[in-house]
């Protein structure tokens, strides 16, 4: 596979993943509303094709943070292997660590379970205050993986001046400010909005999908020895 049709793929790829990260949170957002976690199982009871449909959706996002891990190690291991490596790692690590539902799986499990084996009612809300607080730090993790591996490719794409340098730089610093700030949200401690750090990277990536699309990378350097 040549740099161009890895490059183009990385950018399909970018797109499809938005598309449906997006109504994916939407959709687990409006399963679970409710005030408690009792009122949270309630509602997953009422809208289990919702969370059905948000599993299949989260596979899909999973297997496209891999298939970006593999198309932008592709473009960017010309310029330095081990680094592309590095970012190659982190974004395989971020699409395993989603593969797994388990926290709407179990909530879904405890929503809709009946009979002997069903808990009861205080211990099923107890479980199922568990298991979101397990899906946020899931989350967390994953979008750490994610934001590590897009500082380095980012990087890797503005020092091989593959891609405009103003793009390559917002990709940077937009991951770069996710580096920062994703840590404090995992330990909880204070930190920048969390809708607002996500703006520069989620323009970003839709701008460098469209580049890579239409426009590809620039070739690789030919670096002296």
């Amino acid at each position: 596979m040549t740099r161009r049709s890895s490059a183009a793929i990385a950018g399909i790829t970018y797109l499809a993943y938005i598309a449906v990260a997006f109504p994916s949170m939407v959709l687990f957002s409006k399963a679970t509303r409710g005030a408690s976690a009792s009122a949270q199982l309630a509602s997953i009871a009422q809208h289990t094709a919702d969370v059905r449909l948000t599993i299949l959706l989260g596979a899909v996002s999973a297997f496209c943070a891999v298939v970006l891990a593999v198309t932008l190690y592709a473009v960017t291991r010309d310029e330095d292997r081990e680094l592309a490596l590095l970012g190659f790692a982190c974004r395989l690590g971020e699409g395993l660590v989603g593969f797994v539902p388990f926290t709407t799986l179990g909530l879904l499990w405890l929503a809709t379970a009946s009979g002997p084996s069903a808990p009861d009612t205080a211990s099923a809300g107890t479980l199922a205050a568990f298991l979101m607080k397990v899906g946020a730090w899931q989350t967390t993790s994953a979008a750490l993986l994610f934001a590590v591996g897009s500082t380095v490719f980012s990087y890797l794409l503005m020092r091989g001046r593959m891609i405009p340098a103003a793009l390559a730089w917002l990709g940077v610093i937009g991951s770069a400010l996710l580096v920062v700030a994703l840590p404090l949200q995992l330990a909880e401690l204070t930190g920048p909005p969390p809708g607002v750090i996500w703006i520069p990277i989620a323009v970003f990536e839709i701008t460098v999908a469209f580049w890579f699309i239409f426009k590809g990378v620039a070739p690789a350097r030919i670096r002296a020895a």
